[in-house]
């Protein structure tokens, strides 16, 4: 994944720009704009977060206007506005979760890591963050760890130390 800083021009791949024509195809003429979720999904991927550059070259791209890819960049938080590190932890923060430990988990994460909720740790490697709710409300709490999110359930401190320490040594 490469990471693009803020101000920094924004140059897709030929594999990203190819992939983002067959995403387009996919929808009838003139509605090209239907093709932005699937691609600002390909976009955060390769660059690992959506700039305003980025969105920018995405809204160029469909012939919409700028406005209407931050609008839904936005509004999803599935959508990075901002770099994430390498890792990106999403703890469960809805009620369920919260009654058997999300936000202790939560301030655990950033006492350990070193980085309040949306801030990158300084090599790169982790960020984290509250989410709604993850579907498993009877297992919480409950944290997914993305670019993969694969889900994890029944978390304490303990275990989640020792999921960063897996992530670490990867």
């Amino acid at each position: 994944m490469l990471k693009v800083e803020e101000q920094q021009p924004v140059q897709f791949s030929a594999a990203l720009i190819e992939k983002a024509e067959e995403i387009v195809k996919r929808y009838p003429e003139g509605k090209q704009k239907s093709a932005l979720l699937p691609i600002l999904h390909e976009v955060q991927a390769e660059l690992g977060w959506l700039s305003p550059n980025a969105m920018d070259k995405i809204a160029e791209f469909l012939s919409i206007e700028p406005i209407e890819v931050y609008e839904v960049a936005s509004f999803y938080s599935m959508y990075f506005l901002k770099p994430q590190g390498k890792y990106v932890l999403e703890v469960c923060r809805t009620g369920p979760c919260c009654l058997v430990g999300a936000e202790k988990l939560m301030d655990h994460l950033e006492k350990s890591l070193g980085v309040k909720e949306n801030e990158v740790t300084s090599d790169g490697l982790f960020s984290w963050r509250g989410v709604e709710c993850l579907a498993a409300c009877g297992y919480g709490p409950v944290l997914q760890i993305g670019p993969e999110y694969t889900f994890y359930e029944n978390l304490n401190e303990q275990k989640v130390d020792d999921l960063i320490q897996d992530l670490r040594k990867k």
